[in-house]
């Protein structure tokens, strides 16, 4: 196993918890820490193999180490207070601390307001708003320790174009509303250190959550990966003057000249699909469309 990097820009020995991190984007979040030799906690509802969905805690947990990292599964469901609490709580038993907490758990409904029920509609605002409001609730004294933190939300910039609303309103609503928490949270944490930013993708990323998506052609994607290097990056930034930001993950990559947009590639040479809210050039509904 190699050594992890110890430059400025490495999460060498910091503790970084993710909501949702058995899977698709929080899975690859938490590689790319590990490649650093950072203290992983993953923090998700998958404890047995899913019918459907490949990845449990516990899997992951396990190629964490094997990628170079220390790992922490906890089975959390993001609904739940207790669980929340619970699941901090054990990540500073164990690593006496919390330096970036990725707020990465979302629901998905893409349906109209006449086609999505009470019990969808509750379960958006449960997850997305709710679940990231109260995990970072509950992690503010663990990130509380004077030397930095982060807290990433992996929601987008907001557009009040009714484009963005019309065909999904309830789903629009909720990531909004983990947006909101970037523009509340990075105010009141700033003199504590702890920066708080959004970070969204600029293409369609391939996870398991687009097979609730008609439609979606998966060669038209990029890999998770993009979305973690461009956490990465931002995460190693200094949290006092990197906070309240919304960022796409494509331009960080470019600003940061970690890679070739190529290799983010699903299938060479498929121009990926753009992704929901993002107004402006190259956007799914642009301005003057």
């Amino acid at each position: 196993m190699s050594e992890p990097a110890t430059n400025d820009r490495s999460l060498a020995g910091k503790v970084m918890m993710i909501s949702g991190g058995s899977r698709g984007i929080g899975k690859a979040i938490a590689l790319r820490a590990a490649r650093d030799g950072a203290k992983v906690v993953i923090a998700a509802k998958t404890v047995e193999p899913h019918p459907r969905l490949p990845g449990t805690i516990h899997e992951t947990a396990e190629q964490v180490r094997a990628a170079g990292g220390q790992a922490l599964a906890v089975q959390m469901d993001i609904r739940d207070d207790e669980q929340v609490d619970a699941a901090v709580a054990a990540t500073v038993a164990e690593f006496g601390r919390i330096d970036v907490l990725v707020n990465n758990a979302s629901a998905i409904s893409l349906t109209p307001v006449s086609q999505t029920p009470m019990k969808r509609v509750d379960l958006l605002f449960d997850v997305n708003v709710r679940g990231t409001y109260t995990l970072t609730r509950a992690a503010i004294e663990a990130m509380s320790h004077g030397d930095g933190a982060h807290v990433i939300n992996l929601s987008p910039p907001i557009s009040l174009r009714p484009v963005w609303f019309a065909r999904h309103t309830a789903y629009t609503i909720s990531k909004y509303g983990m947006s909101l928490c970037v523009i509340g949270m990075s105010e009141e944490l700033r003199p504590q250190k702890i920066a708080v930013n959004g970070l969204w993708p600029k293409t369609i990323i391939d996870t398991e959550a687009l097979r609730m998506i008609p439609g979606i052609d998966r060669r038209a994607t990029r890999k998770p990966e993009i979305v973690a290097d461009a956490l990465h990056a931002l995460v190693t930034r200094n949290p006092v003057e990197c906070t309240g930001n919304f960022f796409i993950d494509e331009d960080v990559i470019i600003e940061e000249e970690i890679a070739d947009l190529e290799t983010y590639a699903t299938e060479a040479g498929v121009p990926p699909m753009p992704d929901l809210f993002l107004d402006g050039p190259g956007s799914m509904f642009p301005e003057d469309g």
